[in-house]
């Protein structure tokens, strides 16, 4: 499609009147977007209907990527990039008088997932539509979506992200795709005509709704979907009666409890009522889902026996590990097949990814709890897991104590990670260590048990919205320095190298990286009143915040920086701004006080006279993938410190190289495969290795105490958390306190502490050579082309779901 400024324009302003009556000059800001967001649905529809019935026309292999998260952001920018007529837009819209700014801040961040897990499936759908394999997402739309953070007084508020409020205008109800999900109720099976079926009563129905979301190609006539799925209640179920009567509690009781199952990203699990909760999601969108492909299949009039030559299913994590036992399901309840015939069929359609070697994260469900919920399905996940252990028992000669240790249900849980991989042809890691770390340490048995299955493939990001997008300055200097072809072969960005060393390439990016500082300073002034230098280093730390990611190690290097600045004044240092951003758990006590003691010393160190013009400590509330695309552009230092062997892949580590900032980073993830691709000259290490890791947690010699007692640093700060140094309650801290040294701090803070502040003072002394830190930043650039998750995505679609591209054409 080719589209001019005239003919937008035009296209526009007649958009704009059909829907809402109203010239451009006297529509309001919301009215204006909308019309724009459904002027650009137009302009995929003729390819989206095309996409879909050239996927069913030529009966190909149909990728659908299962995930409980989603976190697309803001969709205005990328589609309009994607399209090609971002400049044509910005353009028409000034000659309309209308500001392009306002209206791409009105669009509020979908509310669909929290950290890199939902980014990393974002990221995967829109490589998916641009390098042409035909695939799909499939998750829930929630209402609220996590939570939207605030801070009051230091502390992290929970309020209700209702990011819906407007509407959203990319997405279509597909009422006419509707389908049942059955909970709960008694199920039995009857002999009929010499068959056995399966008989399903009292069940609860739930009717699942899908919203269908074009996932628009780059520059291409691919338009794929993101179909997210809403609970509501059956027609039938409204209690007219009850409302007529007055009691208008009970007749909304059932809705009520039904449209709970979609209002928000991950109930609070730390009681019964918020895990069955969850568990009702997870079912709900993984059998509405299934449901959904298997209309869609038998349309096509192929043979059931040759389902997974047509289907491949990605399982996110073991949230949606259940569709492993739901596929089974179909495939016998409702289409008649053997156990056998289904289930080879479902270990062939199914792969897993592994996206963490941490127990707490590897989902484990109660089996009574499992069982009333969903009693199909656990007869189903029982008899799945009899015949397994049936294989296990054999093949190590009736050793029961590998029995137990790789059963599926054991010690009344149904441990959902292990279906997932027994019941899938492939399990892959998301980076090269942490797939070393599952099959030698965390899931040893069953790769000695399934070598075959395990394989690696390495997280990635679209450098479409992490650098086209988000650093346009950036992405236009490339273009005109390597020419164009890198946004669709993104290894070509290696030919920056040629100009690492070149110094007008570097002060062209040192200018590009200072505009972003001076841009991300005015937001901070305005935003929070904070005053910060663009002329200081931006060391970043934005992720989600867990013990494990350690920004407790941060907080302790700037209050070693604090301290040193209190005793000498003049110490020479590089002013250093300190920017944050994370989002807490509800129920993680110890993430919270995290939060609490950012602020706490921010609000100390910025206004200390001794230190604030050296020091500055930036929290910013509410952080997601709009404020990410603000701050990533800006940073210098990209702090990825996470205790070796704990992070699976990262993909921020990915982003903030891409756009030139210096990574600090132990070995863990991905970080170990960035310290390959840049070479130990352009990333700064430090701190135990895995290895060495695994091997105090086994021995059992670490002592935390030991360093407490013996570096007078640690010594004052561990105690400045509880003796009322920071201006607060003296016992406001003690929880953090108590898991370093009662507790042994389980994630080595402060064994790492020492080398992770030689680090840092390294940072100091290379920022000073601009030059040789500007050299850095190129290569880093240059690198990060092969961390696009374009090449991710030909990896899967090659090894795992065997899905050759399609090209659509119109």
């Amino acid at each position: 499609m080719v589209i001019d400024k005239e003919n937008f324009k035009n296209d526009y302003i007649e958009k704009l009147q059909n829907m809402f009556a109203e010239d451009a000059v006297d529509a309001s800001r919301l009215h204006q977007y909308f019309a724009l967001g459904a002027l650009i649905k137009d302009y995929c529809s003729k390819a989206w209907i095309k996409t879909n019935k050239e996927y069913g026309e030529n009966k190909g292999k149909q990728v659908y990527y299962f995930s409980m998260e989603f976190l697309v952001g803001r969709l205005l920018n990328s589609n309009l990039v994607n399209l090609g007529i971002k400049d044509i837009c910005v353009e028409a819209f000034g000659d309309l008088g209308i500001n392009w700014i306002e209206i791409e801040d009105i669009e509020l961040d979908a509310g669909l997932g929290n950290g890199g897990l939902g980014r990393l499936a974002a990221c995967f759908l829109d490589s998916m539509a641009s390098t042409g394999i035909p695939g799909h997402g499939c998750g829930i739309r929630y209402k609220y979506g996590l939570f939207k953070q605030k801070i009051e007084n230091g502390y992290q508020v929970e309020v209700p992200d209702n990011w819906l409020k407007n509407g959203n205008v990319w997405e279509i109800r597909k009422e006419n795709k509707a389908v049942e999900v059955r909970f709960a109720g008694d199920v039995y099976l009857k002999e009929e005509n010499g068959e056995t079926k399966v008989v399903h009563e009292n069940y609860q129905s739930v009717r699942a709704v899908p919203y269908d979301t074009p996932i628009k190609g780059y520059k291409n006539n691919t338009v794929n979907t993101l179909r997210l799925w809403s609970a509501e209640t059956m027609e039938e179920d409204f209690d007219f009666s009850s409302f007529s009567q007055g009691n208008y509690a009970k007749a909304g009781e059932d809705k009520y409890s039904v449209e709970a199952i979609s209002q928000v990203l991950y109930p609070d699990d730390s009681y019964e009522k918020g895990r069955l909760l969850r568990l009702k999601q997870e079912y709900f969108f993984v059998s509405a889902g299934m449901q959904s492909i298997m209309k869609s299949y038998k349309k096509m009039d192929l043979s059931l026996q040759d389902f997974h030559k047509h289907v491949a299913v990605q399982i996110n994590d073991t949230h949606p590990a259940v569709a492993v036992a739901e596929l089974m399901r179909l495939l016998m309840d409702e289409e008649g097949l053997n156990w056998d015939d289904a289930y080879a069929i479902t270990t062939a359609t199914m792969a897993y990814t592994n996206h963490t070697i941490m127990a707490e994260a590897l989902e484990k469900w109660p089996v009574d709890m499992f069982k009333k919920l969903l009693p199909r399905i656990y007869m189903i996940t029982e008899e799945i897991n009899r015949r397994f252990c049936n294989e296990i028992y054999h093949k190590y000669n009736g050793n029961w104590n590998k029995v137990n240790k790789m059963s599926i249900i054991q010690d009344g849980y149904i441990r959902m990670a292990y279906l997932a991989i027994v019941g899938s042809h492939s399990v892959n890691g998301v980076a090269k260590l942490h797939t070393e770390l599952l099959k030698h340490q965390e899931l040893s048995d069953f790769y000695e048990f399934y070598p075959e299955k395990f394989n690696n493939k390495t997280n990635g990001i679209t450098h479409r919205r992490w650098l086209l997008n988000s650093n346009p300055e950036l992405a236009n200097l490339i273009t005109e320095t390597i020419g164009g072809s890198w946004i669709k072969s993104p290894n070509e960005l290696h030919n920056l190298m040629d100009f690492a060393g070149d110094k007008n390439f570097q002060e062209k990016t040192q200018v590009i990286k200072t505009n972003h500082k001076i841009k991300f300073s005015n937001y901070v002034m305005s935003n929070l009143g904070t005053s910060i230098d663009p002329n200081s280093i931006f060391d970043v730390q934005v992720k989600r915040m867990h013990a494990y990611k350690r920004q407790l190690l941060n907080i302790f290097n700037i209050m070693n920086l604090y301290n040193q600045l209190r005793d000498n004044p003049n110490l020479d240092i590089v002013p250093r701004t300190f920017i944050f951003g994370a989002k807490a758990s509800p129920s993680y006590y110890l993430a919270k006080q995290t939060i609490k003691l950012i602020n706490t010393l921010a609000s100390r160190i910025n206004n200390d006279p001794i230190a604030r013009d050296k020091i500055k400590i930036v929290f910013l509330e509410n952080y997601g993938v709009s404020l990410a695309e603000k701050i990533i552009p800006c940073a210098d230092v990209s702090e990825q410190i996470s205790t070796a062997s704990k992070e699976a892949s990262g993909t921020g580590n990915m982003k903030f190289m891409m756009n030139g900032a210096i990574t600090i980073a132990t070995l863990d993830g991905a970080n170990v495969e960035i310290f390959d691709a840049v070479g130990k000259e352009n990333i700064i290490l430090f701190g135990l290795t895995s290895q060495q890791v695994i091997e105090y947690y086994e021995n059992k010699k670490y002592r935390a105490s030991d360093l407490y007692d013996s570096d007078i640093r640690l010594n004052t700060i561990v105690n400045q958390l509880v003796n009322g140094f920071l201006h607060s309650n003296k016992m406001e801290f003690v929880t953090i306190h108590d898991s370093l040294i009662p507790h042994n701090d389980e994630f080595f803070v402060l064994k790492d502490f020492d080398s992770y502040v030689r680090a840092q003072s390294e940072i100091d002394r290379l920022f000073r050579q601009k030059s040789t830190w500007q050299q850095m930043a190129i290569v880093n650039i240059a690198k990060s082309g092969i961390f696009s998750s374009d090449n991710t995505i030909k990896q899967y679609a090659k090894e795992i779901w065997k899905a050759p591209a399609v090209k659509i054409k119109l």
